[in-house]
């Protein structure tokens, strides 16, 4: 029995959780929610009585990020993945996505070509589209369950004239920790070809054992110059409703234009909880994250278990990162609207629909295992009765 009670079931009714309201986003009531990148945990209790402390003092006026924010920030990367950060490269987003949005409308023009890897999040697809830029898809490769990068793909991408990479490590949804070898080939041939390359590592912290995340601004000065990395203690704490996330900018240049635009949109205030909570997640949360590591992957341990035994013919593809698991039902010879009738109106679950990461992802299903046991045993057992015969 650890310290922190992750198998506690804490009722999430009357919190306008997103997760949780499936009345409103499947008009279902009755749905097991095992979707949205959400933890269903309570954060470290040094979290919540920062933010305790805050609400009670009563005057929630304009905020911004005391020097103690850039020392924990500075502090957690150093000891965690032995990257030395400078405080001035480190720039306030509302979150990884909006940090996207602004980075793309910041660095490139309208027209411009921007590089994803698919299976990839979906809103990849949409901080490129809604800027005006195109979408320049570098597949991911399936071999032997475990995607590979095709880097002769990235180069022609490349060389076609691409401006920007957005690249997801570790990768969401398919859960690679990328190799320090693998981050090096990619940020080499961006540094030839003069791409920027922006580096989402929201996952960063939900890494399982044998496996290290390398922050790909740590491989060298060099490729420090030609990268931007965007980080958010939302996942690693569940802190995503605080709004707070950080865009780390070693060029001078690209910082500059970020801020310009930044200023431009009048993004720049935050709220005065999320600084507040950051900070005693990465002065405080290490211990409560080791704990919450092993709890998860005891989840995909009984996940895979669950899936041999019951639903051979759905695959786990297993991650080495994130607290999400991709699930190939290909051999199934379903649509996509034929996967979400089953899922919604046959075993009553809600996980994400491949096809929304991308074509690749068409006949695949993303589940978050970061729920209590129990809650992804009725899940896993509403998908088993209603298993097709």
């Amino acid at each position: 029995m650890g310290k922190y009670q992750f198998d506690q079931v804490v009722s999430r009714a009357g919190t306008s959780a997103l997760k949780w309201d499936t009345k409103r986003l499947f008009k279902q009531e009755d749905l097991i929610p095992l979707w949205v990148a959400d933890m269903d945990f309570p954060a470290p209790p040094e979290v919540i009585a920062a933010v305790n402390a805050r609400a009670q003092h009563g005057i929630y006026g304009y905020s911004g990020r005391r020097q103690a924010y850039y020392d924990a920030l500075i502090g957690w990367l150093k000891r965690r993945h032995q990257w030395e950060v400078q405080q001035e490269w480190i720039q306030f987003a509302p979150g990884v996505v909006p940090g996207l949005g602004l980075l793309v409308l910041s660095l490139t023009q309208p027209g411009d070509g921007v590089v994803i890897q698919p299976p990839v999040y979906p809103p990849f697809y949409e901080v490129v589209r809604d800027q005006g830029r195109e979408v320049m898809e570098n597949e991911l490769v399936l071999q032997d369950g475990r995607y590979e990068m095709n880097l002769d793909d990235l180069e022609q991408k490349f060389a076609a004239g691409a401006k920007m990479m957005i690249l997801c490590s570790p990768h969401n949804p398919v859960g690679r920790v990328w190799r320090e070898e693998e981050l090096r080939e990619v940020a080499e041939l961006c540094v030839r070809y003069g791409v920027i390359l922006v580096s989402d590592e929201i996952h960063a912290d939900l890494i399982y054992r044998g496996h290290r995340h390398t922050p790909v601004a740590s491989l060298s000065d060099e490729i420090a110059h030609q990268t931007i990395t965007c980080i958010s203690t939302g996942k690693t704490f569940n802190l995503a409703g605080l709004t707070t996330a950080s865009v780390i900018i070693p060029h001078a240049e690209y910082r500059r234009a970020y801020q310009k635009t930044q200023q431009a949109l009048h993004l720049f205030v935050e709220n005065c909880f999320g600084p507040l909570a950051a900070e005693a997640a990465y002065t405080y949360g290490e211990a409560w994250l080791e704990e919450l590591m092993d709890y998860i992957e005891e989840n995909l341990a009984f996940l895979e278990r669950t899936l041999a035994s019951e639903m051979p013919d759905v695959k786990v593809i297993k991650p080495e990162g994130t607290y999400l698991a991709w699930l190939d039902f290909r051999e199934w010879q379903m649509s996509t609207a034929e996967l979400k009738k089953w899922m919604y109106q046959e075993a009553k679950v809600a996980l994400n629909v491949g096809a929304t990461f991308g074509k690749p992802g068409e006949g695949f299903l993303r589940i978050n295992l970061a729920c209590p046991r129990s809650i992804l045993g009725e899940g896993l057992s509403r998908m088993i009765q209603a298993r097709p015969r």
